[in-house]
């Protein structure tokens, strides 16, 4: 297999998307939009699927929290991977819920040897209702969270490595962390599981003050958000490029955009930039081997 360059699927792009899907190697749905769709409103996407690749991404379950996940969510993704067969479903690294109480929020959990375990039991459950282990996505966050005992990518691969998943690496999110708490992106990027990423998101976001005041005479610090309503940042095309130098195995590179749609061709050239990325990232390596 080749990699495979594709969009998040949204209905306000389905126009430019059937327009230009001989540009679009794949789409990515978002499964919670159909938890409740019935046969008859399922019967689009099936007819989408039979065009063009699909993969299904979760948003709900909150595979990393402590609590088990409730088999209702399962179910509903068992139940869209038994209709709309695609090639692989995904969730994300995060809780959204405690004692009952939605949050509402990706948030990223405490990161403790007692969660990681929780997470691997609701994965391995996931898995088992499914019928096929989901593809995982590290989040971003504004925050360390309290309690913290293991850092990110050590977290992240023992969670991967220990439930047998592969993962949907969000390069955006990697490198909003690594520049909210003071590191190089490259760095944090070759500490996480690379041989274990079979998919990519691509996505931007925008610098927002600190939640917080500033003393007399400070300078007011900034975070980078990730809010899908900006353009991939060139930063974000340079991460891909050293991904594919060091990943071997085929990716399934999503650009993600969630509102701000801009003209399709803007979308166009991203998924172009994209593919160029990877062909440098692919080239270098080869360039390495040859070396060797």
């Amino acid at each position: 297999m080749a990699d495979r360059i594709g969009l998040g699927w949204r209905g306000e792009l389905a126009a430019g998307i059937f327009t230009h899907l001989d540009h679009i190697d794949l789409l990515e749905i978002i499964a919670d939009d159909y938890f409740d769709a019935d046969a008859r409103a399922l019967r689009p996407l099936a007819t989408l699927a039979s065009q063009v690749p699909i993969t299904l991404h979760g948003v709900s379950m909150g595979l990393a929290g402590s609590e088990a996940v409730e088999s209702r969510r399962m179910e509903n993704m068992a139940r869209l991977v038994e209709v709309l067969r695609p090639e692989s479903w995904s969730e994300h690294l995060a809780f959204v819920r405690a004692g009952g109480i939605e949050i509402g929020h990706l948030a990223a959990p405490p990161r403790t040897l007692r969660n990681i375990a929780a997470a691997i039991a609701n994965i391995e459950c996931a898995s088992a209702i499914v019928g096929c282990a989901p593809w995982l996505e590290n989040i971003a966050t504004l925050i360390n969270p309290p309690g913290c005992q293991i850092e990110e990518a050590t977290w992240t691969r023992d969670i991967i490595e220990g439930s047998g998943a592969g993962m949907l690496l969000d390069l955006h999110n990697l490198y909003a962390n690594a520049l909210n708490f003071g590191e190089q992106p490259e760095q944090l990027l070759m500490r996480f599981p690379l041989h274990r990423v079979r998919a990519v998101h691509l996505s931007g976001g925008k610098w927002i003050p600190e939640p917080r005041g500033t003393d007399a005479g400070e300078t007011a610090r900034h975070r980078l958000l990730d809010d899908h309503v900006h353009d991939v940042p060139a930063d974000v095309f340079g991460l891909l490029s050293l991904l594919a130098q060091h990943a071997p195995q085929p990716l399934d590179v999503i650009i993600e955009r969630d509102g701000n749609y801009p003209d399709f061709c803007s979308l166009l050239e991203q998924l172009g930039a994209a593919r160029a990325a990877l062909a440098r990232g692919r080239a270098a390596a080869l360039q390495m081997k040859a070396a060797a």
